[in-house]
């Protein structure tokens, strides 16, 4: 698969601060067309070596409705990049990337397990990474990095917004009834409601979508192996 964009990795946080600011403008909220009516989904995740600065990066691709495994991809690699809060994206996106690259089969989507316009600086991972790419991306976490929510029903499906700065930058999205929400939001190339629709589509059985839930599971064998 064919990256779209390439940039520098190895700078400084304060740099990477201003690449962030930078680039957050030329992020798209809505979708340029319409999606394939069962899209092929791409989860993104990373896991990491506690002895050493290496991690493990995989890439999963679905099939809705179904959920049907398509193609994957997997990359060992090396932290370049310290661990600074909200720049996670200098840390794992090279390795990403480089799973992506190995891909075959471009998706429709990708879900990366991340923020995207829920970001202080509302540039995300999923934001960086769905800029690079030129792909509708979604970002899926399931913690809070910046923001606040109103009461939460607890049946499934039941959505509120998640608001920062006295904007919404994202939706508190229930995927099991009665279990932890997920937090959803924009990356790029897709609106709030769309991404929230593929998230609990892709989540019918478990509270961690499939797409990331595969390529977690898929990292964390890489890394025991």
């Amino acid at each position: 698969m064919r990256i779209a964009r390439r940039q520098r990795w190895i700078v400084a946080p304060q740099q990477a601060v201003a690449i962030q600011r930078r680039l957050r403008a030329n992020i798209v909220p809505r979708l340029p067309a319409r999606l394939p009516k069962n899209p092929v989904v791409a989860g993104a995740d990373i896991s990491y070596d506690k002895r050493s600065d290496r991690l493990f990066a995989a890439v999963v691709l679905l099939q809705l409705p179904g959920l049907e495994p398509v193609e994957h991809a997997t990359v060992t690699d090396r932290a370049r990049f310290p661990y600074v809060p909200g720049l996670l994206s200098f840390r794992e996106a090279p390795a990403l990337l480089k799973a992506f690259r190995k891909l075959r089969r471009r998706p429709d989507v990708v879900m990366i397990d991340g923020h995207g316009l829920a970001h202080p600086r509302r540039f995300g991972i999923a934001c960086h990474i769905g800029w690079l790419l030129g792909l509708p991306t979604i970002g899926c976490a399931k913690s809070i990095l910046c923001g606040e929510h109103g009461a939460l029903s607890q049946r499934r499906g039941a959505s509120v917004p998640l608001v920062y700065n006295r904007g919404v930058v994202g939706c508190t999205l229930r995927t099991r009834a009665g279990v932890r929400p997920v937090y959803v939001s924009v990356g790029h190339r897709i609106d709030l409601r769309s991404a929230a629709g593929i998230v609990l589509r892709c989540a019918p059985r478990f509270r961690i979508p499939a797409p990331t839930r595969e390529a977690h599971i898929l990292v964390n064998k890489l890394r025991c192996s």
